[in-house]
């Protein structure tokens, strides 16, 4: 019988799951489900569209018999499922509620068949179980999205890093590396609104301001880096989340400007699993 759990991956705006074999270290083919999530809705209505997407992925497996794991943003009570998320424009409805136990009673299941683990952490183990940085024994990973994540790996263990609220310029490094940093900006230099990267590429790439708003965003993103970098002495870093496929446009200028700071060239490198990362690697936590 193969081995299987129910991996989730929350983001600021979205829901994806899959039933991961434990075996071939993969999604199950055809279980893959994807949904957006109105993060600034009531905690019913926010814990009942993550239910639905998971028992969508579940296809008829008995949910009281699989573990779910979900990868989640921080901050987070993760032993205990307590939502810690306040001031950061998602999940407003769940700051100091028991998600796990919420979860537990909408799915009918016990919630000792839940684990969330932070996004962050999974997304790099998922890299490092079978993705862009399988076969190196030092690592970091930020994944660049409606906030920022940041992790590290490091004698065969991947943790979380915490560096989302560091000091940074006027603000904290997840003010400068977001997508609301994206909006803001842009919003300050044309007057205009956008809603996120992907309607900044798509609709407002011959605008004066595109290129600008990329460049700084790549001397942005390799100072937090460099960063980083001094903190835990990694020989390779990782980048996922939803504005890393927008690499096109920041990632040369990245690893320039990375490479001006450090005096050498530092391998900085985009997730090649993509969404399926923090999912593979949330499930991998169990098959060590």
């Amino acid at each position: 019988m193969k081995r299987l759990t129910l991996g989730a991956d929350i983001g600021g705006s979205h829901i994806t799951a899959a039933l991961i074999d434990l075996e071939e270290k993969t999604e199950v083919k055809n279980t893959w489900s994807r949904n957006r999530i109105q993060s600034d809705g009531s905690a019913e209505d926010i814990i009942n569209a993550w239910a639905q997407t998971l028992e969508k992925s579940a296809q008829g497996c008995d949910l009281k018999n699989l573990t779910i794991n979900i990868a989640m943003p921080g901050p987070m009570d993760y032993r205990n499922g307590i939502c810690k998320i306040k001031d950061q424009g998602k999940y407003k409805a769940l700051y100091g509620l028991n998600i796990k136990q919420l979860l537990a009673n909408r799915l009918g299941i016990l919630p000792s068949r839940i684990n969330f683990m932070n996004d962050a952490a999974c997304f790099l183990k998922g890299e490092v179980f079978s993705g862009t940085m399988a076969g190196y024994d030092h690592a970091i990973g930020l994944t660049l999205g409606t906030g920022l994540g940041t992790s590290y790996f490091a004698n065969g263990k991947v943790k979380d890093a915490g560096l989302w609220n560091m000091p940074f310029l006027n603000g904290i490094a997840e003010d400068y590396i977001s997508t609301r940093w994206f909006v803001s900006r842009f919003a300050e230099l044309s007057g205009s609104s956008i809603k996120d990267v992907k309607d900044l590429i798509e609709n407002h790439k011959e605008s004066i301001h595109f290129k600008t708003i990329f460049s700084e965003f790549s001397v942005n993103l390799a100072t937090v880096i460099h960063k980083f970098i001094r903190k835990k002495m990694p020989i390779v870093a990782v980048l996922g989340g939803n504005i890393a496929n927008a690499e096109a446009y920041f990632i040369e200028d990245t690893r320039k400007h990375l490479a001006k700071i450090m005096g050498y060239s530092f391998p900085v490198k985009k997730s090649v699993l993509g969404e399926k990362a923090a999912l593979i690697g949330a499930g991998s936590v169990y098959c060590n």
